[in-house]
């Protein structure tokens, strides 16, 4: 408990996996798929196993399933590894999948849109599932007191480690020559396919240093097929028990639809760039990169308000920002004000991840030893609300036409988590 070396290396898994976040599902291939697919068909109306979407919807779609995937995935998974002490080798397992498929992307060209969905349905799988075990290692490391700080130190760990390998790919775009690239390798945008590789490789390979010196568990149970089901009859024990809990159900439902809207914007914010503002790929990763730089500030300074004036105050004032930052977006017209609202998002993207992690943490049942399984209805909810999230963006983008329709119903999103949040009533959060 509270162990530095411990802690740095928990922290390093954040470093190792958060440039999937960054590149794959924010800066680099989003608007690389957008690009490639409209070049492949010739317009963004594409074909998929037969069916004509839009390419812009077919992906956010495809990011709904995933999550969709994982809602119910991860309640068996959580109850197996808590019955039978084993979480290291899950989380080691869903890295694994997630780096590789990473690595997958490296061959999609734009006309084999299959192949590139699948690719990123499995890594945002394989993402997903790591990070439900990352997450139930906190209350085991770190006692109550530090569950802000070192929540915080996570996230900073993973916006430094994707800002560089992002640097990297960066520099791959502007000046491939100086990294052997020629003309004919630059038309193919095999400069921008190796970061899908150099993603995999970092991912996987600076997450051995965490399951090294991650702790063991005392004791593990043998696994058979009637622990599939134990998960989710966890899960109800855990309902169960929330229910009885005033401040831990009432947060959990204004984290649900708040959620929704923090994950749908982390997610979609390049395509909106490159389809509504025609962003270039490389001044986009410069945007990006300012995000989340800010949001390396925006983490630590909101740890330090939780601290001074506590949970409830810090998450109340951020979603406010986030509403003003939606309303914003409508109205964004150049690449100028698009800088501006990264900025702007970049200040509480940190704040509101790492804060309610570290709250939800705080409002455990003293002495519980079910943190995966509580873990793992606080991570079902985070899928679940990035499901619906993305599902209702790329409805409102299907029917209403434009992307900043959806950006301001996102707005509503947040404005019901704010109202349930100031209805949260617990000492362990003032």
């Amino acid at each position: 408990m509270n162990n530095k070396k411990i802690i740095n290396a928990w922290c390093l898994f954040d470093w190792a996996n958060s440039v999937y976040s960054l590149v794959i599902t924010v800066a680099v291939f989003p608007a690389f798929y957008q690009s490639m697919t409209a070049k492949a068909f010739g317009g963004n109306e594409i074909k998929f196993f037969g069916f004509a979407f839009n390419n812009t919807v077919l992906y956010s779609y495809s990011l709904s399933f995933s999550f969709l995937v994982l809602s119910f995935l991860l309640p068996v998974l959580s109850g197996i590894a808590d019955y039978s002490g084993r979480k290291k080798p899950f989380m080691q397992f869903f890295t694994i999948l997630g780096a590789l498929a990473c690595m997958g992307l490296f061959s999609f060209s734009g006309a084999n849109v299959e192949w590139g969905i699948v690719c990123s349905v499995l890594a945002s799988i394989g993402f997903g599932g790591s990070i439900v075990f990352y997450n139930a290692y906190l209350p085991e490391i770190a006692s109550p007191d530090q569950y802000d700080a070192v929540s915080a130190k996570g996230f900073a760990f993973g916006y430094i480690g994707s800002v560089l390998l992002l640097l990297l790919n960066l520099a791959m775009a502007l000046t491939p020559a100086t990294f052997g690239f020629g003309a004919e390798a630059v038309d193919s945008a095999l400069n921008i396919r190796v970061s899908f590789i150099l993603v995999g490789l970092w991912w996987i390979g600076f997450s051995q240093i965490t399951f090294y010196y991650l702790p063991k568990p005392v004791q593990t149970k043998a696994i058979n097929f009637s622990v599939l089901s134990k998960g989710f009859v966890q899960l109800k024990e855990v309902l169960a028990q929330i229910s009885q809990q005033p401040a831990t159900k009432k947060f959990l439902a204004a984290f649900f639809f708040y959620n929704a809207g923090v994950q749908t914007i982390i997610y979609l914010a390049s395509l909106f760039a490159s389809e509504e503002l025609h962003l270039p790929q490389a001044k986009l990763i410069v945007t990006i990169l300012i995000l989340q730089l800010v949001a390396i500030v925006g983490a630590t300074i909101f740890a330090k308000v939780s601290e001074k004036k506590g949970n409830q105050f810090a998450i109340i004032f951020i979603l406010c920002v986030w509403i003003i930052d939606c309303v914003c977006g409508y109205f964004v017209q150049n690449e100028y004000h698009f800088y501006a609202l990264a900025a702007g998002v970049g200040i509480v993207m940190g704040g509101i991840q790492s804060l309610s992690r570290a709250t939800y943490c705080k409002l455990f049942p003293e002495n519980t030893t079910e943190t995966a399984s509580y873990f793992s209805l606080y991570d079902v909810l985070d899928k679940f609300s990035t499901f619906f999230g993305t599902l209702c963006y790329g409805l409102i983008t299907q029917y209403l036409g434009g992307m900043r329709n959806s950006l301001v119903a996102l707005s509503l999103f947040f404005l019901v988590g704010l109202v349930l949040m100031i209805q949260v009533k617990s000492k362990k959060l003032v």
